[in-house]
């Protein structure tokens, strides 16, 4: 098998920032840019952060949103120190995420030959605050990931990588060599139309079947199996004597327990 670019979504992939804390975070920076309060965010779930701020300052009357962006960007990236500190106090780990980035990231993962990044909305000092604050930022190469401040749309976040990746290894990830992991159909829909193999997990609030319906190669409903997750990124079935700590076989990347739970929801992820 040739070597693997594996790019993780973060909300509601990997991490729960905690409720609301987004949508708390845009209304600070909007009253301190503008001076007034925001009335409505954009929805976030899937969406890279410059195509949620244009659409937000749109609803919210600004005139030449596009105008506003990047200020909008350096606004969060102002807030963002502060930010982690609210994440870490009502921010999580999902189950199942840092051992399945442990493993896939360890000599025992084909031979060593999977790198793992992020391909996420958010903007660099947002998710680079997330993930390290609750300790998952060593188990993954940012500098090869691609952020939502890089470009508005998701599916041209995966040129970015690949090239990072290409430039860092010295190879090519054309194709099914770049599998994206997330939980919305938007992360589905940049994956396929680059040519990469998509991985659903339904931990936020897309159940499996409309992961499955948007064209997900293989879909999960969490990451609690290490088995079931190296079987739906490789596209092969795996023993579970290969991975430590599964007492199953992933016989078929499709996870058969039904849909997330229903605290699923979110409220905001990119």
């Amino acid at each position: 098998m040739p070597e693997l670019l594996v790019l993780w979504d973060v909300d509601h992939t990997l991490l729960n920032a905690g409720r609301g804390l987004s949508g708390q975070l845009y209304e600070l920076v909007f009253a301190d840019l503008f001076g007034r309060e925001l009335a409505q965010v954009a929805p976030m779930a899937g969406r890279t952060d410059r195509a949620i701020i244009a659409e937000t300052l749109t609803m919210a009357g600004i005139a030449d949103p596009a105008r506003h962006v990047a200020a909008f960007i350096a606004g969060l990236t102002q807030q963002a120190p502060a930010f982690g500190e609210r994440v870490r106090r009502h921010g999580h780990v999902l189950p199942g995420a840092a051992e399945a980035l442990s493993f896939l990231g360890s000599p025992a993962a084909l031979d060593g030959r999977v790198h793992q990044s992020v391909l996420t909305g958010n903007i660099r000092s947002l998710a680079d605050v997330k993930l390290s604050t609750l300790g998952l930022s060593d188990l993954l190469d940012l500098d090869i990931g691609a952020f939502g401040d890089m470009h508005s749309s998701r599916s041209e976040l995966v040129h970015v990588a690949r090239q990072e990746a290409a430039g860092k290894f010295g190879t090519t990830f054309d194709d099914e060599a770049t599998v994206l992991v997330g939980d919305t159909p938007l992360d589905v829909a940049a994956a396929l139309a680059t040519g990469a193999r998509a991985v659903g997990v339904a931990t936020g609030s897309y159940p499996q079947a409309d992961l499955a319906a948007a064209g997900a190669h293989a879909v999960l409903r969490d990451l609690t199996s290490t088995a079931r997750v190296l079987a739906a990124v490789t596209g092969n079935a795996v023993t579970a004597s290969t991975v430590p700590g599964n007492s199953m076989t992933a016989a078929a990347p499709e996870d058969p327990d039904g849909p997330a739970g229903p605290d699923g929801r979110k409220d905001a992820a990119q």
